[in-house]
């Protein structure tokens, strides 16, 4: 798979959030990076910011909260692009959720661990 390819799966990932929840999102970016860190190399997705429930009066500011999706680990841990397709989806839903505020706990109970 091409990255322009998988940068497309994370797209469509994107466009499976409701508008009326991707209206709400708020100083976010949203990267594809070919690999995790060496420390944590089946790392699918991360989200690294404040989420929207802990930012206050003192949120001005700052630089935007980072959504990577990674497209090794991804392409490695699916055996077919059917499965490359749904993994981006529940990955991207999964880090947007964080910027959100919902733990990994909850996610998992809801089926989007």
């Amino acid at each position: 798979m091409t990255r322009e390819d998988f940068e497309g799966l994370v797209s469509d990932g994107l466009d499976q959030i409701p508008p009326e929840l991707t209206r709400l999102m708020d100083n976010v970016a949203v990267f594809v990076e070919d690999e995790p860190p060496a420390d944590d190399p089946e790392l699918l997705g991360i989200y690294e910011g404040t989420p929207l429930t802990d930012r206050g009066e003192w949120y001005a500011g700052v630089l935007p909260d980072r959504i990577t999706i990674y497209m090794g680990p991804t392409l490695r841990f699916c055996e077919t692009a059917d499965e490359v397709v749904h993994e981006v989806a529940v990955t991207v839903i999964h880090e947007v959720a964080h910027h959100f505020g919902i733990e990994d706990e909850r996610l998992h109970e809801l089926g989007w661990g």
